[in-house]
C-alpha cells in the first residue's frame, strides 16, 4: 500500500521518545495540545511550532517524512490561512495555521516513536475503570486501531481519484473529485465491515428481554 498515514508510522529506535512509555507520551501530547490552544501570538506558535519538529526529529522523522505530512496538511492549511486572514488578518491566519500544524507534528513525534499495538494496550488499561459504567476497553482500542489503520487507504484512494480525474481532464472539477471518493469510501468501509463480521466481530446483539 502506497498510502502514508499523516500522523507517522512507527519508526523503530532507541532514542529517549522511543525509551519513553507510551502513557507518558500521550500524557504529553494532551499537556502539549493544552498549551497550544492556550498561548496566544505569532511568537508562541513559532516557538511551538519549533519544539514540535525537535520532538519529530527526535522520533526519527526526516526530510522526506516532513514533507509527506505537510503535503497533506497543505490541503487543509491553505483555505484556512485564507479565511482566517479574510477574517482577522494575515497574522492571524499563520498562527492558527501554525498551531494546527504543531499539534500534527507532536503527534506524528508520538505515533512513529511509539508501535501501535502499545498504544492501545495503554488505551485499554486507561479505560479499565470505566467498565463498571459499560464501556468495553477493548473494543474502544479495536474501534481505535480501525481510525488509524483505514487513513492510509483513504489517503490512496484520494490519490488515485485525484489521477483519475487529471487523466480524464476534470482535475478542476470538485464533482469529478469528490464524488467518486465518496463512493469508493463507502464501498471500503462496507467491505471492512462484511471482513469483520466474517471473522465474528462486531455481529453480537443483545439478547431480546423477556417479558
Amino acid at each position: 500500500m502506497s498510502g502514508v498515514n499523516p500522523l507517522g508510522a512507527y519508526v523503530p529506535g532507541d532514542g529517549p521518545l522511543h525509551r519513553l512509555r507510551p502513557g507518558a507520551k500521550l500524557l504529553g501530547l494532551l499537556a502539549f495540545a493544552t498549551i497550544v490552544v492556550s498561548l496566544r501570538g505569532a511568537t508562541s506558535t513559532v516557538i511551538l511550532l519549533g519544539a514540535a519538529v525537535l520532538l519529530a526529529v527526535l522520533a526519527g522523522l526526516r526530510g522526506r517524512d516532513f514533507w509527506r505530512v505537510a503535503r497533506g496538511f497543505a490541503l487543509i492549511a491553505i483555505p484556512l490561512f485564507a479565511f482566517q486572514a479574510w477574517q482577522q488578518g494575515w497574522e492571524r491566519g499563520v498562527e492558527v495555521v501554525g498551531d494546527l500544524f504543531a499539534l500534527i507534528l507532536a503527534a506524528s513525534a508520538v505515533t512513529a516513536s511509539t508501535a501501535i499495538d502499545d498504544l492501545l494496550d495503554t488505551l485499554t488499561w486507561a479505560l479499565g475503570p470505566l467498565r463498571p459504567l459499560g464501556v468495553d476497553p477493548e473494543r474502544v482500542a479495536f474501534a481505535f486501531s480501525l481510525v488509524i489503520r483505514a487513513i492510509p487507504s483513504l489517503l490512496e484512494l484520494a490519490a488515485e481519484t485525484r489521477a483519475a480525474a487529471r487523466a480524464r481532464g476534470l482535475e478542476r472539477s470538485p464533482r469529478a473529485r469528490l464524488v467518486p471518493f465518496v463512493i469508493r469510501s463507502v464501498a471500503h468501509a462496507q467491505l471492512t465491515g462484511e471482513a469483520l463480521v466474517a471473522r465474528g466481530i462486531g455481529d453480537d446483539e443483545p439478547e431480546p428481554r423477556t417479558p
